[in-house]
């Protein structure tokens, strides 16, 4: 049959339930884009031989009722994997080899799915760009020259080159949105607590949260559905009734109420972006909804709150890695103090060391109250934004990214440029509310661009009904060439 790696996750299940394809020669097929395609640098860890024999195992004895039969699945090295290395794209772990494995992955596996290798990504989840992960730069299929986003650039770079069906991120700040939106991908970011953290490599533990990254949202629904779930080990885990998210999902949105926020309207941003809401806002109009314009007064004070919380939590996370228990240990140092010192400063990565030294320092004496207690004091504020609005509307819809994909160096002199890429994904993750980017078009360079509809907490379901029916008639094609094979 045609290369079925160009497929949908979807469509695949569907021929290997049907038995078009056996897992074997679907699990090979990704093997040979994976290997032609190492000028991407998508991958950390491969697991070829684990993949092949998994492969095997599921078609001498298929099962065809579950969620991801026989579906191999590249994911983020974020995530724990037991007997398999996990980075988190870090020096400070380049001999971590797991015991155990992550809840979110466990779940994948259950379904049927198994390991093909992991993403490369930002150094622990701290980049927008995938430039600061210790194994070098990811390179977006888009073009040669930029940026997959970040820090699931990785994820993003292998969905987009058709070197996994499908794949997990991680999303602190943006990092599953704004790389979905640079590769013209479909990324979520689900409630926080509606996927288990148990087993990933924590960043910024009130803020981190798991989420699928797919070419479409019908995908999307189906790894939702399969990596969500109540964990009891993760104390932050929402106990609720596990959804159908794929089955439930539909596209009559008539009658919806979606806000339209005045303050993502922000200086100096592309005209192209402006006129891809100015489109998303008519699609939806055309499709029965109703658009209303609500006030988010505090987003103005997002990225400033979110770049004292996330390091602050980070310096405290990090504080772990000292080469004593696990992880790189530095061969200098006369005494213990100095093995430290040495290990954390030759393990760590400038963006990392960069961000510990902020959140130390807006914990430490004098400056909690100023800085850290007044940062909580604003979240409570863009939450109760949020929760206001939410009383008149179903869903928000605005940009995903205030630009496209940019090139590679281009922002890696200046910090506070980079930060400025998370200025439209930062609110929801200090609300702890879901948010789906999905590609709704191109700027003049070809490059694409995304949408991102932001739903009230739990509300996953709905949100993907939306792009769901966006996502017909909005007629976006991915058009790249594998210029890299």
């Amino acid at each position: 049959m045609a290369d079925i790696t160009n497929q949908s996750l979807n469509e695949i299940i569907e021929n290997v339930k049907t038995k078009k394809v056996s897992s074997t020669e679907l699990t090979k097929a990704y093997v040979k884009n994976i290997e032609s395609a190492k000028k991407l640098n998508a991958f950390v860890t491969t697991t070829f031989d684990q993949a092949l024999d998994k492969a095997k195992q599921f078609d001498n004895k298929p099962n065809f009722d579950q969620l991801l039969p026989g579906i191999p699945l590249a994911v983020k090295d974020l995530f724990c994997t037991e007997n398999t290395k996990t980075t988190a794209g870090s020096n400070i772990l380049n001999n971590f080899i797991p015991s155990y494995e992550s809840t979110v992955t466990k779940n994948l596996w259950d379904h049927g799915s198994f390991l093909l290798g992991k993403l490369n990504c930002d150094e622990f989840a701290m980049g927008s760009s995938n430039e600061t992960s210790h194994y070098g730069n990811v390179i977006n299929p888009v073009g040669d020259q930029l940026v997959p986003g970040g820090s699931s650039g990785g994820s993003s770079s292998a969905l987009a080159a058709d070197l996994t069906p499908a794949t997990i991120g991680t999303d602190t700040g943006g990092s599953i949105r704004q790389p979905a939106s640079f590769t013209g991908t479909v990324g979520l970011k689900p409630t926080y607590g509606l996927c288990s953290r148990w087993g990933i490599v924590a960043f910024a533990s009130s803020l981190d949260q798991a989420g699928p990254m797919t070419k479409t949202i019908q995908d999307c629904a189906i790894m939702l559905e399969a990596m969500s779930g109540f964990d009891k080990k993760d104390s932050t885990s929402i106990n609720k009734k596990e959804e159908q998210y794929s089955k439930n999902l539909k596209d009559n949105i008539k009658g919806l109420k979606i806000g339209i926020p005045k303050e993502y309207r922000v200086d100096n941003m592309p005209k192209e972006v402006d006129e891809l809401w100015e489109k998303g806002k008519k699609i939806l109009k055309d499709l029965g909804a109703q658009l209303i314009d609500i006030s988010l007064p505090h987003t103005k004070y997002a990225l400033p709150t979110y770049y004292i919380v996330a390091p602050a939590e980070a310096s405290s996370n990090l504080a772990r890695y000292d080469g004593v228990r696990y992880g790189y240990r530095s061969k200098q140092g006369k005494d213990l103090i100095e093995m430290y010192e040495k290990t954390r400063s030759e393990g760590f990565g400038d963006e990392v060391k960069r961000r510990i030294l902020i959140g130390t320092y807006v914990l430490s004496s004098g400056y909690y109250d100023a800085y850290y207690l007044k940062a909580q004091k604003v979240r409570q504020l863009i939450k109760k934004d949020f929760d206001d609005s939410f009383k008149k509307i179903d869903a928000i819809l605005t940009p995903s990214t205030p630009s496209s994909a940019f090139k590679i160096g281009e922002k890696t002199n200046d910090p506070v440029s980079m930060y400025l890429n998370d200025i439209f994904t930062v609110p929801v993750n200090l609300a702890g509310l879901p948010a789906l980017s999905m590609p709704a078009g191109v700027d003049n360079k070809g490059h694409p661009l995304g949408l991102q509809l932001i739903g009230k907490a739990l509300d996953e379901q709905k949100i993907l009904n939306i792009g769901y029916a966006f996502e017909k008639n909005c007629c976006f094609r991915n058009k790249i060439k594998k210029w890299w094979s």
